[in-house]
């Protein structure tokens, strides 16, 4: 049986992208009318990782320093797939946290339209999918969602919930040896199995 649910506020991300990505594997995310639980999440350090945008884009840097912790970072990878992040931000380390998948839990007809998928386990499954079922793009970039009405993260207290999983991240071509994706091992929503990288 669930306890309650907490909602997260910006201190949860004024900690280390590992700690905020690892913890945020079992919170319901909400957004416009769509709901799901994270299964699946990676991290990105601002400092010494060859793989965050932070180490090669100046841009990425700014953004950093310009805003505070729990604000979306949105692009378009390869022009193709809008990829959603939350800023980390405090005495631990900048960085990210990629949402990678989510299990759906409400408004899946809406995702299952956006997506043109029907089974459950294909609509959020990798990051590019949850941008698109949950109608997240561009827009969002650089907006301190934790502030507003139309998005929510919140942690349910679930005594039978697992302890993610640690794994190698995926998609990427640089400090791919860091373990930090973390994934609920047990989902059928996950982009990319445990040990399958």
């Amino acid at each position: 049986m669930k306890g309650s649910a907490t909602l997260l506020s910006q201190s949860f991300f004024e900690r280390s992208p590992l700690a905020c990505a690892r913890e945020l594997v079992g919170c319901r995310l909400e957004w416009q009318g769509c709901a799901g639980v994270i299964v699946e999440t990676e991290a990105y350090q601002a400092a010494g990782d060859a793989a965050c945008h932070a180490h090669v884009r100046p841009s990425a840097r700014r953004f950093i320093k310009e805003h505070e912790a729990g604000t979306a970072y949105v692009y378009l990878n390869y022009g193709v797939h809008w990829l959603f992040n939350l800023l980390v931000k405090g005495d631990e380390g900048d960085g990210f946290v990629l949402l990678r998948a989510l299990e759906p839990v409400s408004g899946l007809q809406r995702m299952r339209r956006r997506r043109r998928r029907n089974p459950e386990t294909e609509l959020c499954s990798g990051p590019g999918k949850l941008t698109k079922a949950l109608g997240i793009d561009g827009a969002l970039h650089g907006v301190p969602v934790l502030q507003s009405r139309r998005f929510s993260l919140c942690r349910e207290s679930d005594p039978h919930q697992s302890e993610p999983v640690a794994c190698r991240r995926v998609g990427i071509s640089r400090a791919v040896k860091h373990k930090w994706r973390f994934v609920r091992a047990e989902s059928s929503c996950l982009s990319v199995r445990p040990g399958a990288e």
